[in-house]
C-alpha cells in the first residue's frame, strides 16, 4: 500500500493511493496514517479494504507529511562512506545518532524556509524508515517486522550550525521546516529492495545527488537494533538513515541555498517531492 495524508497542514486526512495514482479517502477507517493504524494489525485490516470502495478525493489537495503524531524523529549521520568522504570526516564505526525536532516536519512539497540569519542551509535526500511495532532491545534479524513502511526524506540542514556553533548537530538540523516527510508510506511488500534504491536530488534542475541505498554503511535492520538498545521504538517513530553524495557541503567550492531555487528528489518506488526555497 501507498499511505499519505492531504489536506491543509494541520487538518490533514488519511487517505490510499489506488493503482491508477487517484487519492482515496481513509476516514472511515481510520483517524490518521498514525499510532496504532501503523502496527502490524492496523496495517493489516487497512490491506483487506477494497479499495474501489473508497471515496475518490477530488482534485488536487495539498499533500501533507506521511506520518502523523511523529513521536520521536531520529537521524543517522555519515552513514554513506562516499558521503563521508565528502564531508571530511572518518567513516564511522558506529552509527552517529542525532535528532531532528517533530516540529522540523512538513508536506514533501511545501516551502523548505531558510532560517533567519543562516548562510549555509544545504539539502540531503534520505531513505526513511517508519516503525510500525514497537519495542526495546530488538534483534537485527527481527527489525525488518518493526518496520511499517518506507519514505523519501529531504534532511535539510544549517551546516553553520550544525558544525561550526557548539559541537552538537541538532541545531543546525532541526529548524522548522527542514524536514519533510512523503509523499507517501510505502509498506514493505511494495517497497522493493531497500538495499538497491536508486535516489537522488536536483536543485533548479542540476542533479547533484545520485546514488543508491547499496553505499550504506550501516543498513536499516543494523539500525533498528542499534536505537533500541538506547531507546524504545513507537509506532509512528521515523528514522532518516543519511544520504548519498553530492550535498552542498560536497561540492567544490561547496554550494548553499539562497533562496528562490527549487529543489526536486526521489528514491525508487517511494515517490518524490518538490520544495520552492523561501526566507524566513
Amino acid at each position: 500500500m501507498k499511505l499519505l495524508r492531504y489536506g491543509p497542514a494541520g487538518q490533514e486526512k488519511p487517505g490510499l493511493l489506488d493503482a491508477a495514482g487517484r487519492i482515496r479517502d481513509l476516514s472511515p477507517h481510520a483517524d490518521d496514517i498514525a499510532g496504532d493504524v501503523l502496527t502490524p494489525g492496523g496495517l493489516a485490516a487497512l490491506a483487506a479494504l477494497d479499495v474501489e470502495s473508497l471515496a475518490l478525493v477530488p482534485g488536487t489537495p495539498r499533500i501533507g507529511p506521511c506520518v502523523g503524531r511523529v513521536g520521536k524523529f531520529i537521524c543517522i549521520g555519515l552513514n554513506y562512506a562516499d558521503h563521508a568522504a565528502e564531508s571530511g570526516m572518518a567513516i564511522p564505526s558506529e552509527p552517529v545518532v542525532f535528532n531532528k525536532w517533530t516540529s522540523a516536519i512538513c508536506g514533501p512539497d511545501d516551502d523548505v524556509e531558510i532560517p533567519r540569519g543562516s548562510t549555509k542551509t544545504d539539502w540531503e535526500v534520505e531513505l526513511g524508515v517508519v516503525i510500525g511495532k514497537g519495542g526495546r532491545y530488538i534483534e537485527e534479524k527481527d527489525a525488518l517486522s518493526h518496520v511499517a513502511g518506507y519514505c523519501v526524506i529531504n534532511d535539510v540542514s544549517e551546516r553553520e550550525w550544525q558544525i561550526e556553533r557548539g559541537g552538537t548537530w541538532d541545531k543546525g538540523k532541526g529548524c522548522d521546516t527542514f524536514g519533510p516527510i512523503g509523499p507517501w508510506l510505502v509498506t514493505p511488500d511494495e517497497a522493493g529492495n531497500i538495499d538497491d534504491l536508486k535516489m537522488w536530488l536536483e536543485v533548479d534542475g542540476h542533479r547533484y545527488q545520485s546514488g543508491s541505498t547499496a553505499t550504506m554503511i550501516f543498513k536499516v535492520p543494523h539500525i533498528i537494533a542499534y536505537l533500541s538498545r538506547f531507546l524504545s521504538l513507537q509506532p509512528g517513530d521515523v528514522i532518516s538513515t543519511g544520504t548519498p553524495p553530492g550535498v552542498g557541503l560536497g561540492q567544490k567550492p561547496p554550494v548553499y541555498l539562497k533562496g528562490g531555487e527549487v529543489m526536486r528528489l526521489g528514491i525508487e518506488g517511494l515517490g518524490q517531492q518538490t520544495q520552492k526555497v523561501v526566507r524566513a
